[in-house]
């Protein structure tokens, strides 16, 4: 930033940089590194600080964020209007940037209150689940979870809650191929979720998504943590809750008995998440949470970034941290199944950033994509997965999915996620149970105004009150509260239910 009067209107984020943001709203004619602004720049937007010819690339981070589409002047608006994405020419390099990472010796490592089950799997909660097979027994599930409110959990004082996870398939489709596939795998992780101490699966019984079957394909055993109920053959509606709400309360009882004991934070995956992203995205808190990740990692746990539609464009960053070549290629292949994907639907990767995106200063997927990656920190790939399928490796991996929020947390938690966080610019507001969520927002304007929603201020770095480390200490610190019972603002509010939707990818016959 400049010394002048100005110190505080805008930010060089590289050197070889040919825009910079503005910090506030700037003025037609307003000086910005001896240029004149050509037109006024809303704040988080970009300012051309050169003269840039049509086809020639714009680059912010250091990194290529698309193409002049008019003459861009020095002092000009850099937005939609003028800037598109392009090729890159960019070469696949797998693994270049492979670091060697300290790790922290194992009895310095930090550790977390945590709930230790059974079968050796760590949980950050401790819900009863209501997951539902097919969406004709959400109603059943969402009665039997809403008889379990307020005070009617008073003398079981160690449960969470009773949770209903529903969704709006499981019938009309194809009773096997790949939709049925993600559909079973993704509530089979949700059925084995550490943070559940016993699941009641619902269904209707004719449909297509057969309780019998999910459980037989996802390896999961009848028994006292898993219990089932069809509705048809309870008798309808009303004896269906009536049979669930008595199957629950007998859950209770042991669900109670457990607590919190000191355990290795090695025991934690987090999810990285962002959403209703802006111009400050890239700059404060995925960076800083991508610091936190590093945190994490160097003591032996595990976080899981996604959204491969929102690395387009920043997926070589992620291939030159690969572990290996096949964990390069993995990724690579996703990226090329997505290329695919979006033109089968008569769309593109490039039609992302979302209108309110574009509004908080983000014009391509490009730009979009170098502040999503930075969630990731900067420690090696270590694997690629599936949607919604089990994470077994520990340190920093990557899980396929589509940057639609509530989809993408919905598989992270189905791979085993056990806390989430999630930075926003704009302010999303979200929970997905039965998994804490911690909300890191961009800048202090918009945390003022949502502290109800925001856990984290991560604006306090573009105030110059802290930098990103420092920021991503505070973060790491807020993970391991919350991962040992501190409750999140979105658990205060109540979120977590209505945003649990597993990712539909086929056709609806």
């Amino acid at each position: 930033m400049t010394d002048s009067s100005t110190a505080t209107q805008y930010l060089r984020l590289h050197p070889d940089d040919d825009v910079v943001i503005a910090l506030a709203d700037l003025a037609l004619g307003a000086s910005v590194e001896e240029v004149s602004l050509q037109q006024p720049v809303p704040n988080g937007h970009k300012v051309a600080t050169r003269d840039i010819a049509i086809g020639e690339p714009v680059r912010k981070l250091g990194q290529i964020i698309g193409f002049a589409t008019t003459p861009i002047l020095s002092g000009d608006h850099v937005h939609s209007h003028n800037l598109a994405t392009g090729n890159q020419n960019l070469t696949d390099e797998f693994g270049n940037d492979r670091k060697n990472i300290k790790m922290v010796p194992e009895p310095e490592r930090r550790t977390f209150d945590g709930i230790r089950r059974n079968n050796g799997a760590v949980a950050t909660r401790n819900y009863i689940g209501v997951i539902t097979s097919v969406n004709c027994a959400v109603t059943v599930a969402r009665l039997i979870s809403d008889r379990f409110r307020g005070d009617a959990l008073d003398e079981f004082s160690s449960v969470d809650g009773v949770v209903a996870v529903t969704h709006g398939s499981g019938c009309g489709m194809s009773s096997e191929g790949e939709s049925m596939d993600v559909l079973r795998r993704t509530l089979g992780g949700f059925i084995n979720h550490p943070n559940f101490a016993s699941v009641l699966v619902v269904g209707l019984g004719c449909e297509a998504n057969q309780i019998s079957a999910l459980l037989e394909i996802e390896g999961i055993e009848i028994s006292r943590q898993v219990r089932t109920l069809i509705m048809q053959e309870a008798g309808g509606t009303a004896a269906a809750v009536e049979a669930g709400v008595e199957i629950v309360r007998e859950m209770l009882a042991e669900a109670d008995l457990v607590s919190r004991t000191v355990l290795p934070i090695s025991n934690l995956t987090l999810g990285l998440q962002c959403g209703g992203s802006d111009g400050f995205s890239a700059i404060t808190a995925n960076p800083a949470l991508g610091a936190a990740v590093d945190l994490l990692v160097r003591n032996g746990g595990t976080a899981i970034l996604s959204e491969t539609s929102e690395i387009y464009g920043a997926e070589h960053m992620l291939l030159r941290r690969a572990v290996t070549e096949k964990v390069g290629k993995d990724l690579r292949a996703l990226l090329d199944w997505w290329t695919e994907y979006t033109a089968r639907n008569n769309t593109a990767m490039d039609n992302n950033p979302s209108p309110g995106n574009k509004a908080g200063g983000l014009t391509t997927i490009f730009e979009k994509s170098l502040g999503a990656a930075a969630k990731g920190g900067t420690t090696d790939l270590c694997a690629v997965y599936k949607y919604a399928e089990p994470i077994t490796e520990t340190g920093f991996v990557f899980m396929d999915s589509p940057g639609y929020d509530p989809v993408s947390v919905t598989g992270q938690v189905a791979s085993g996620a056990n806390l989430i966080c999630f930075t926003t610019g704009r302010g999303s507001c979200f929970g997905c149970k039965p998994v804490p969520s911690l909300k890191l927002a961009t800048n202090s304007e918009m945390y003022k105004r949502m502290q109800g929603d925001m856990d984290i201020n991560c604006g306090r770095i573009l105030d110059d009150e802290i930098d990103v480390q420092q920021m991503g200490a505070e973060i790491f610190e807020h993970i391991i509260a919350c991962a040992s019972g501190a409750p999140s603002k979105s658990e205060m509010l109540g979120y977590g239910e209505a945003e649990i939707v597993p990712w539909n990818m086929g056709a609806v016959l």
